[in-house]
């Protein structure tokens, strides 16, 4: 009986590298995302560098690679999972070099759940193994220190960079870290935050990130345009409620976005609906709206969050929904949108690079079997 054919190396890697990445519809070959590959015998083992480890095409990318490994007459492959997240566009002075890619979460309209959403989305993102800060530019309104649980002044090791402050992992920095009282109002004028914002973005030893989320005040004021000015922003996330009056003045900071050039990610309904316990779904606040602003931005819809009184307890309580309870349904609604959300940054990044961009090595995340 003669004996099996032994699948070489290089036909493994070239049946690897012609799976497509959904996400950006290039093969990983011409992404570099294939390493390591070995064979033994019937079996087989390679790395692969996803282009954000909480991308939602991963379990896609995994099954295509399976089934490419299996078309060359592999019985198993040991799969790593790496990522390999790509860089927005950075100029010589950028305050924030050694950040992949900035993420601001605003809206024009207050009371829509911006904080929320923007922690939420960090620790989403922080579990997917990515590296995350969290930057509270809320200067009069600071509320991340209370979502995050966490209080305390930061220092400096080196007498010129101010290390900002850890909670589940995630790095922190709020105005709320140097306040004497928390319930102390700040009275500044534009220069004075326009200083702090720079001291929060250059001062602060963020360090290398894949990504910064950005908290905004409502409003299309000073802090938006003083960071719009100075960073270049991968792209900015819209949170917006269903209600026409929550409407008019989210229509507004999509349009600042416009005539800034700042592109928009995507949109998030927050407060969408609420489900009672007999599952019957209520619009409370009407519907549609978040579609709308979507499609006013020319963006996608990441996602609609229910109202859930489990959001605001632990939100109260410093631990944020998706780290306290992972498995509830605001606590999934989050890690979907946090998918949608890392899939289209490495779209616009992409497309700022004219179809390819710059990577600074890869990160391991846990290995798939």
């Amino acid at each position: 009986m003669p004996r099996a054919m032994s699948v070489s190396q290089e036909s493994l890697m070239s049946a690897l590298s012609d799976v497509v990445d959904p996400v950006v519809n290039k093969r990983l070959g011409e992404l570099k995302a294939i390493r390591e590959v070995s064979v033994e015998g019937d079996a087989a083992r390679a790395t692969v560098d996803l282009l954000s480890p909480a991308s939602g095409s991963r379990d896609a990318i995994v099954k295509a690679l399976e089934d490419a490994a299996a078309s060359v007459g592999l019985k198993r492959l040991e799969l790593t999972v790496a990522s390999a997240v790509r860089t927005r566009q950075i100029a010589g002075d950028d305050p924030c070099p050694e950040v992949k890619n900035v993420i601001p979460v605003m809206s024009g309209k207050g009371g829509v759940g911006k904080s929320t959403v923007a922690a939420n989305l960090a620790l989403a993102l922080l579990r997917s193994g990515a590296r995350v800060g969290l930057l509270d530019a809320d200067i009069y309104g600071p509320s991340v220190p209370t979502m995050l649980g966490i209080m305390g002044r930061p220092i400096s090791r080196d007498g010129k960079l101010i290390e900002p402050l850890e909670r589940f992992g995630l790095k922190i920095m709020s105005i709320g870290f140097l306040l004497e009282d928390a319930r102390q109002s700040v009275i500044w004028r534009g220069p004075m935050i326009q200083g702090a914002l720079q001291q929060f973005l250059k001062d602060v030893a963020w360090g290398k990130l894949d990504y910064l989320i950005l908290d905004l005040p409502p409003g299309t004021g000073d802090v938006a345009l003083t960071l719009f000015q100075k960073l270049k922003v991968t792209g900015g996330v819209i949170v917006t409620t269903p209600q026409d009056v929550a409407l008019m003045d989210v229509y507004k900071s999509v349009s600042m976005c416009q005539k800034l050039n700042v592109p928009i990610l995507g949109v998030v309904e927050n407060m969408s609906h609420f489900i009672d316990s007999a599952g019957v779904k209520h619009e409370i606040f009407g519907r549609g709206g978040g579609a709308r602003i979507a499609e006013f931005a020319k963006a996608p819809l990441l996602g609609q969050i229910p109202i859930d009184s489990l959001v605001r307890e632990w939100g109260d309580n410093g631990t944020p929904i998706v780290q306290a309870q992972p498995n509830s349904i605001p606590a999934k609604a989050f890690k979907e949108i946090a998918e949608r959300l890392a899939d289209c940054v490495t779209r616009a990044v992409f497309e700022a690079h004219g179809g390819s961009a710059p990577v600074d090595g890869p990160k391991r995340l846990p290995i798939l079997r």
